[in-house]
């Protein structure tokens, strides 16, 4: 499973530890009260084999793998099926999908289930010399009309490359369309390239 969670008592107090891969790795996250922080976090560190790291280190991990960031690659604006993100809800014959019935669901299904069209799609670009941050402006391959932002952009230091995340018009979204990138000012070519862009390995549990 993607996700697991469970619960535990340990010196007198309640945390949770979920075992979750969004960061682009197999590893946990926990819960606990505010107080109890430090000392969980020390008890970590004293073990050799755990070092600390930081939100760049995280931030990376979690493109490489594709995932969205909320309030970057998702706001209340995107929805799902442009987000590239449909599968959470089921195949098209789903009990959820013919259903319905969850919060926006007239908005991004058809009555038989199927998805909405959409004007915009989320895809992995790479491609560029330089990394394309969040902002950066989108363009045909001519670099004439623009088609779409980047959301996300980083250096990948497993493929030693540039990586980014963005919308783009939905016609422009398929993998392999060349696109040009506006970065610093200026214009640079880029390939709109399937995700993830590092292949993920996350537990799963034995059926």
């Amino acid at each position: 499973n993607y996700w697991t969670t469970n619960e535990n008592i340990h010196l007198y107090f309640l945390f949770v530890y979920i075992r979750c891969g969004y960061t682009g790795e197999d590893g946990f996250e926990i819960a606990m009260p505010a107080e109890n922080a430090v000392s969980i976090a020390s008890k970590l560190l004293s073990d050799p084999s755990v070092n600390a790291t930081g939100l760049g280190a995280r931030d990376s991990l979690r493109l490489e793998a594709g995932l969205c960031l909320y309030g970057h690659d998702l706001n209340e604006t995107i929805n799902p099926v442009e987000a590239t993100l449909a599968w959470t809800m089921g195949g098209p014959k789903s009990r959820r999908r013919k259903e319905g019935g969850f919060l926006g669901a007239e908005h991004i299904l058809k009555p038989d289930g199927k998805l909405q069209k959409v004007a915009k799609k989320r895809v992995g670009i790479m491609g560029m010399k330089a990394p394309a941050r969040e902002g950066a402006e989108i363009y045909d391959a001519a670099g004439e009309n623009k088609i779409g932002d980047v959301t996300s952009g980083t250096y990948s230091p497993c493929l030693k490359a540039p990586i980014a995340m963005g919308y783009v018009e939905t016609p422009l979204a398929k993998v392999g369309t060349e696109i040009s990138l506006k970065i610093r000012g200026k214009m640079q070519k880029a390939v709109i390239t399937k995700m993830p862009f590092v292949e993920s390995h996350y537990y799963r549990v034995p059926e």
